[in-house]
């Protein structure tokens, strides 16, 4: 990393959750930097339940700059921010805190953003008018949302346990574009040319209760999940005709460069730093 400038310290960033331990933040943004030569540090700080507003608080007091913020901690960010995007207010979360000079706290959110460059940008598949399944109706999903429904696919359909949640979420959204809610067993004899798992049933091992036949021909796959392996729902994927199966890697390397622009201004090449944890580098 460029040396730190005469006038003193790198500048501070940090991404806090819990957990944050095996976080892939700090390698990212490390790379970010290197590219221009910012002197910047950036680490994970593990925070307690409660302990979020007196963490942020005590990160900028010390000089910190910004902070991105992920589980379970987007909505006390979305909470703790004096100011809002336009699309954290719609996610109703906040994953990227920016600390202005004039003492206000700036409150965004990059990860529908993110999932956007890596589909259309790193795998090259435009969202303009296809049928988009959603599996999920929370937070991560939520997020997601008005980014994709601004590319005009030409449906997204949620899918979720439970229905009334993914109703919620079109209620919210349906001023944006084309969006339905759905069980799951009514997916049956339909088929999406982009499956998008936004559950945690990963987390558990499992996979949604979805048709054997949900995958179009040259269906993309896409867990927002990442991991050293293939998820669950992407070796489902593997085994059902989905044409291109994908973790969440991608995502969460693009979303962390849209925060880097946030703060900074610029955006980072991203090609490079997804190859580069690809190969635990």
């Amino acid at each position: 990393m460029a040396q730190a400038p005469a006038s003193g310290a790198p500048d501070r960033y940090a991404v806090m959750g819990n957990p944050v331990a095996h976080s892939k933040s700090p390698a990212i943004h490390k790379l970010f930097a290197h590219q221009f030569g910012h002197s910047v540090e950036y680490t994970a700080i593990q925070v307690d339940p409660g302990g979020f507003a007196q963490a942020v608080e005590q990160f900028r007091a010390a000089g910190g700059k910004g902070l991105n913020v992920t589980v379970p901690f987007k909505p006390d960010a979305f909470r703790l921010a004096d100011q809002l995007s336009d699309r954290a207010k719609l996610a109703e979360a906040v994953n990227t805190l920016k600390f202005e000079a004039n003492g206000q706290v700036l409150g965004d959110n990059t990860d529908g953003a993110g999932i956007v460059h890596d589909i259309e940008m790193n795998l090259d598949i435009p969202l303009r008018d296809k049928n988009i399944l959603i599996l999920g109706a929370g937070g991560a999903v939520r997020g997601v949302l008005d980014p994709i429904l601004r590319h005009h696919p030409k449906v997204i359909v949620l899918a979720n346990r439970t229905v009334a949640k993914a109703k919620d979420l079109v209620r919210a959204f349906s001023a944006h574009g084309k969006i339905e809610a759905s069980s799951f067993d009514d997916l049956k004899g339909k088929h999406f040319d982009i499956v998008i798992n936004g559950t945690s049933a990963s987390l558990k091992g499992e996979v949604p209760p979805l048709p054997v036949t949900i995958f179009a021909r040259g269906a993309l796959a896409y867990d927002m999940m990442y991991g050293d392996r293939p998820t669950p729902f992407m070796e489902w994927a593997m085994l059902h005709n989905a044409e291109k199966v994908v973790d969440g890697l991608g995502m969460l390397v693009e979303q962390a460069a849209e925060s880097y622009f946030v703060w900074r201004g610029v955006r980072p090449e991203t090609k490079s730093v997804i190859a580069a944890l690809r190969k635990g580098s």
